[in-house]
């Protein structure tokens, strides 16, 4: 399984892609990067699932797991994909908290999570393996398990390698396309 930081950065990388390089520079303003931002923590959202077996073991529900479980299934982005298709009609206007001061729309924050989510699911399968895409319908896993196809030593340092290659990705990237060089 793949770490925090791989989690974090894929989706966040994907999304700013997509709005730097796909959507007009008309379009960029109405998905401001804030998107970006809920893309990341989109994509380390499955994981809620760690603190809260922790929260029950300590409640004395021993050895309760619900890691790698419903948060890891499909069925947690399609939640989300719903609830942006349901918000979807609302009208521009709608104030919900202070999300209209950054133009942000509470229907594509959902469709920003489910997306993000969707990404920690397949980063699991390709990486780590054991992904109950089905779960609680189906409890088989799926799974490339490509750690397994490297060499015996490169194992245990991939997933830190890989952490460090999306992030150096993410600052290459910052500087390419933002010149975040400008502001230190």
């Amino acid at each position: 399984m793949p770490y925090a930081v791989a989690h974090i950065l894929v989706p966040i990388i994907l999304v700013a892609l997509f709005r730097d390089f796909y959507l007009k520079s008309r379009d960029r303003k109405e998905f401001p990067l804030h998107y970006v931002l809920l893309a990341g923590l989109g994509g380390v959202l499955p994981d809620i699932d760690l603190p809260i077996s922790v929260v029950l073991n300590f409640l004395g529900f021993a050895s309760w797991n619900v890691h790698k479980t419903f948060t890891h299934s499909l069925l947690f982005p399609v939640i989300f994909l719903l609830l942006f298709l349901v918000l979807l009609p609302v009208h521009k206007k709608a104030r919900i908290c202070n999300l209209t001061r950054h133009k942000l729309k509470l229907s594509i924050i959902f469709l920003i999570v489910a997306i993000g989510s969707l990404i920690h699911i397949f980063l699991d399968a390709l990486v780590g393996g054991q992904a109950f895409f089905f779960y609680p319908f189906s409890i088989h896993d799926y799974g490339l398990y490509l750690t397994e196809y490297l060499p015996k030593e490169l194992q245990a340092l991939s997933l830190p390698l890989l952490d460090g290659i999306f992030l150096v990705i993410w600052i290459a990237y910052l500087e390419v396309k933002h010149k975040i060089s400008d502001f230190i």
